[in-house]
């Protein structure tokens, strides 16, 4: 929460409105093991995509490498420094911040000879809530709403009805284009 309220004060968004959203959130952990490929140069851990969270706080355990950022086109090794965290904003903040905020587009590759070990934890609003850019953030004749109002539950049926493929997928779905709603075919 100190977190998400320095990012609601450098958005210059209602910290209230932050609260609300996130003072009953949703926390998801999950442990990821990737153990040595031989074939690493045809393989990928995970395919690259963005994280439908707001926030992912990972942890890199044994500071193998194998993360990846993409940044102008290419892709960046985010090299382990042990016992650091790693936080990625995730989809929901950029558009929570209406874009302001861009959500981190990544991948993990894997090591011919050495295991890979991370904890990532997801922290997502409140799963009954309703979400878009945040009302404080939101001008209409200046600054217009660049994505859509939906539920969590919503907006969590279409990440989850699709195979990660890059970063658009569920902001396109979200986003509004010349005036209408993304794509609805889920």
């Amino acid at each position: 929460m100190i977190l998400l309220g320095k990012i609601a004060r450098a958005l210059k968004m209602d910290s209230d409105e932050m609260e609300e959203l996130f003072s009953d959130c949703s926390q998801i952990m999950k442990m990821n093991y990737y153990p040595p490929c031989p074939k690493s140069k045809q393989v990928l851990g995970i395919s690259p995509h963005s994280d439908a969270a707001a926030l992912t706080i990972l942890l890199q355990v044994n500071e193998t490498d194998g993360l990846q950022i993409r940044k102008d086109g290419k892709w960046v090794p985010v090299k382990p420094i042990p016992g650091a965290l790693i936080v990625n904003i995730g989809d929901m903040l950029e558009i929570l911040s209406n874009g302001a905020y861009s959500s981190i587009e990544h991948r993990v590759i894997v090591n011919p000879t050495i295991e890979r070990l991370s904890i990532a934890t997801f922290h997502s609003i409140n799963p009954d809530a309703e979400f878009g850019p945040a009302h404080s953030l939101i001008d209409p004749p200046h600054k217009p709403a660049l994505f859509r109002r939906e539920t969590a539950e919503k907006y969590y049926q279409n990440f989850f009805a699709h195979k990660l493929n890059g970063k658009t997928t569920n902001l396109d779905f979200m986003r509004i284009q010349n005036g209408l709603r993304g794509n609805h075919s889920s």
